[in-house]
């Protein structure tokens, strides 16, 4: 049968797909349709079987491009999560390439217009768009459009925690993959800071009240500030170590356990960075700092 046919047999119209039901949205059926070839290959000719997978699945993805400005939350919702299981099972490089700014313009709206799980959810393919890109002026010019939107988004208390949190991680990932500018690398670094050392132990030796989903958005932004530290300079990392290093253990004794391993892992991170321009690296209370590391590992 004629592929053009085919497609015609299906309506030719988005009203005559169901692309978002929970089976259609899982990871499961986007891997089968990615993979169709694979199972159909034996029994038909491999090159028609495989063409027709192809263009099911760009179909598909097509209407959940559509989809993303939908007047339904819901709908919009569910083409951004298609989206994201697409992405995070199969290259789409090329597919990906011509309709970057499409899908930018589409997560940009979500984010500034949608609610929760849906900026939650526009975040998460934002960052995975970047990663699809690669570093390059296409990635680039999908995060110049969509980094304004994470800091607003990432600074204001009144936005829904989750989002922010989404935004925290996407941000980090997004500045490593696709920023060119190692001076709003730090810049961004920055604007992390002023949220995870707001879980540092105040001068009086007081900690900070916060409820576990504050904590969750400041632990995330420490593991993307910790990230960021990886593509530093070492006169960067120095004056990181001087201003943090003495501050971070005491992240340690959190009562967040996910706030205590991001908190090891930056402190080793350090550590090793530090030792690469200084082989004799160490810090005062060294022999605490061990004891508290080995402590949190056997928690582990």
């Amino acid at each position: 049968m004629p592929k053009s046919k085919k497609r015609n047999g299906r309506g030719g119209q988005h009203g005559a797909v169901q692309p978002f039901s929970d089976e259609d949205a899982s990871i499961e059926t986007l891997s089968h349709c990615s993979s169709f070839s694979d199972s159909t290959s034996v029994a038909e000719d491999g090159g028609e079987a495989e063409d027709t997978a192809q263009e099911d699945f760009q179909y598909k993805l097509k209407v959940y491009i559509d989809c993303t400005v939908d007047k339904s939350a819901k709908t919009r919702q569910g083409a951004l999560d298609g989206l994201k299981t697409a992405m995070a099972t199969k290259i789409l490089y090329e597919f990906l390439l011509e309709r970057r700014m499409t899908i930018t313009d589409s997560i940009e709206r979500c984010l500034k217009k949608g609610k929760g799980e849906e900026q939650r959810a526009a975040a998460s393919l934002a960052c995975l768009l970047c990663i699809q890109l690669g570093s390059g002026i296409e990635s680039e010019e999908v995060f110049k459009t969509l980094k304004p939107i994470f800091k607003t988004l990432l600074n204001d208390g009144t936005a829904n925690i989750q989002a922010r949190q989404a935004c925290a991680t996407s941000l980090g990932l997004c500045t490593l993959v696709a920023e060119d500018d190692i001076l709003d690398v730090h810049a961004t670094m920055e604007c992390f800071e002023s949220l995870f050392t707001r879980s540092y132990v105040r001068e009086d030796g007081s900690r900070p009240s916060l409820n576990p989903q504050t904590t969750q958005l400041h632990t995330n932004a420490l593991l993307s500030w910790a990230l960021l530290l990886t593509i530093c300079s070492a006169s960067h990392i120095k004056a990181i170590i001087h201003k943090h290093l003495a501050k971070l253990p005491r992240l340690l004794e959190s009562e967040d356990v996910n706030m205590r391993i991001a908190a090891g892992e930056t402190i080793a991170l350090l550590f090793e960075l530090a030792r690469d321009f200084d082989p004799d690296f160490d810090c005062e209370d060294w022999e605490l700092l061990c004891n508290k590391l080995n402590a949190l590992a056997e928690m582990m």
